[in-house]
């Protein structure tokens, strides 16, 4: 029977009225409909942080990890069992802060997952301190004097050579979930960076300020997002225009492409011999 909408439903989120959290869930559910995926066959792993309660509010197998810690998860089930879809989500706090050193090492090695990160540029749950997002001068409980200078993820994430850099807009649902379909399909490290408004606590970076400096490099069609150094020089911009859509797309092998025990089944799949372990068990007694 084909995937529906309904089949993806879950409890009802409480999200504040308005967030921008309701575009991304709706995106997501969108996209893994058309690509025809049921739920028994996605795994979405979560941090920590209102990004973190998105597979609460859908159908699937879940793990809501610790805050930060989403990849080492997803990664540990991918390479379990590469049948699953893997999906892992966090905020712009619980992904470029805490879990920043699990982000750039991910990208390196080019697990074969998808990584959402909801970046509304504030520590939402926490109620509004800034995060490594958050604009130089924004102020906050915990910068009174403003905040310092932000992380630039996309140019990081060209930087550390992930294989699909990409950015998304939650008030631009359809592109989004055009977006989410191809970095699901992506073979490798997929990295989707998700402008995300917090109509609570950030009244700088709304809907209304996005939408007027959005566009989308799909109608660019002298852009080429194979191109390493063009694809820096986009990341670069954001003040007066803020490019959406693919800035960054290579293909190369996978961490998993290099490990001989996965050339056969998955892990989940094959026997376990526990012959084969005791002589090696046997030398740390």
């Amino acid at each position: 029977m084909p995937v529906t909408i309904n089949d993806y439903a879950g409890l009802q989120p409480a999200w504040c009225p308005g967030c921008g959290n309701f575009g991304i869930l709706s995106a997501l559910k969108m996209a893994l409909v058309d690509l025809g995926i049921p739920p028994h066959k996605l795994l979405v792993v979560s941090g920590i942080g209102q990004a973190g309660k998105l597979p609460h509010y859908m159908k699937c197998n879940t793990f809501n990890s610790l805050h930060g810690c989403p990849l080492p998860v997803a990664i540990g089930a991918k390479i379990a069992n590469r049948e699953l879809v893997v999906i892992a989500v966090g905020g712009d706090g619980d992904g470029y802060g805490e879990g920043g050193n699990h982000w750039i090492h991910s990208m390196r090695r080019n697990h074969d997952i998808t990584y959402m990160v909801h970046n509304n540029q504030v520590y939402a749950l926490t109620r509004g301190q800034a995060s490594p997002t958050s604009g130089a001068g924004f102020f906050s409980k915990t910068t009174p004097e403003g905040a310092p200078a932000p992380i630039n993820p996309l140019a990081l994430a060209v930087a550390s050579n992930a294989s699909f850099v990409a950015r998304g807009f939650a008030g631009e649902v359809e592109h989004l979930a055009g977006l989410i379909k191809l970095a699901i399909s992506h073979k490798g490290f997929s990295f989707l960076d998700i402008l995300q408004p917090c109509v609570t606590f950030n009244h700088v970076n709304t809907y209304e300020w996005f939408k007027k400096r959005v566009y989308k490099l799909d109608a660019d069609k002298s852009y080429d997002p194979s191109n390493k150094l063009a694809a820096f020089e986009k990341a670069q911009e954001w003040d007066e225009r803020i490019p959406l859509g693919i800035i960054y797309r290579k293909q190369r092998p996978t961490y998993e492409d290099s490990m001989i025990a996965l050339a056969g089944l998955p892990l989940v799949k094959q026997s376990i011999e526990p012959a084969r372990v005791e002589k090696m068990m046997a030398d740390f007694l």
